[in-house]
């Protein structure tokens, strides 16, 4: 576990204010579920290869940013996305084909969807501990449930906050905060847990939750680049603490957020 803010520190003591922390909030995409790696099996379903991935991650990344800001409906996100990554590699395809071929994909990517190894265990020892959950997620609401459903967690969280419920995503304030007044609790005794450091850890801590940046790939964390940059993830709402899986979230709740009534969990952890 580490500080994004100062990695060669890993109990950097300007992060280690203790408090009661009484629920987790989680993102849903490449935090709980592996969905990266269940949309990189439907390429493959879909063109034979996945040697364009890093292609589709970009032409990704552009147009569900366009979704999430309303500018597209998901619907339509997915078909023009197609569009756009065939149209990369010089084919031109229409509105009608553009949504066969996402149909095809998208239903390789469902039967695909699976969660890490590491999160049932997690799961189930935050919920032993007598922690609330919720799942805080940036994406259409029934897409969610169903995927949700899907892997066998529709009946984990106490709250499911979804953007296209409520017409509010991450990193906006509002919508962490709804996940607290869904859960009956204020916003410094919740701790949010995400694969994005802006959108998630550091969205979270403007908010006044406790970020917290799942750093699977352990990248190293982008620094501040000055007041005026217009890369999110690079402006530094102040320091969270960073894991690279669910199995150090328990730890961290126990020694760095200082949870005292989970004194006595320790030996209990996944």
């Amino acid at each position: 576990m580490t500080s994004a803010a100062d990695e060669s520190n890993p109990r950097n003591p300007a992060q280690i204010n203790p408090a009661q922390i009484k629920a987790v909030c989680l993102d849903i995409d490449d935090t709980l579920l592996d969905s990266r790696s269940a949309a990189r099996s439907s390429l493959r379903e879909l063109l034979g290869t996945d040697r364009a991935w890093p292609v589709w991650q970009r032409t990704t990344d552009r147009y569900y940013g366009r979704f999430v800001t309303g500018q597209l409906t998901f619907d339509d996100m997915c078909v023009e996305r197609t569009r756009a990554f065939f149209a990369a590699f010089g084919e031109r395809i229409d509105h009608d084909e553009a949504r066969r071929r996402e149909t095809r994909r998208m239903a390789a990517m469902q039967r695909a969807w699976g969660l890490f190894d590491d999160v049932v265990d997690t799961l189930d020892w935050m919920r032993a501990t007598g922690l609330k959950l919720a799942a805080v997620t940036n994406a259409p609401g029934a897409y969610q449930r169903k995927k949700l459903a899907a892997v066998g967690l529709a009946d984990a969280f106490d709250a499911v906050v979804i953007s296209g419920e409520i017409g509010i995503a991450k990193p906006d304030p509002r919508i962490f905060h709804t996940a607290c007044e869904r859960l009956g609790l204020q916003p410094s005794e919740v701790a949010h847990v995400g694969d994005r450091l802006s959108t998630d850890a550091r969205g979270a801590t403007r908010a006044g939750l406790r970020g917290i940046w799942l750093n699977r790939d352990q990248i190293p964390a982008p620094r501040t680049r000055g007041a005026d940059t217009h890369d999110a993830d690079t402006h530094d709402a102040g320091e969270v603490a960073t894991i690279a899986g669910l199995r150090e979230l328990p730890e961290l709740l126990v020694t760095e957020i200082a949870a005292p009534h989970f004194a006595d969990l320790v030996g209990q952890a996944p």
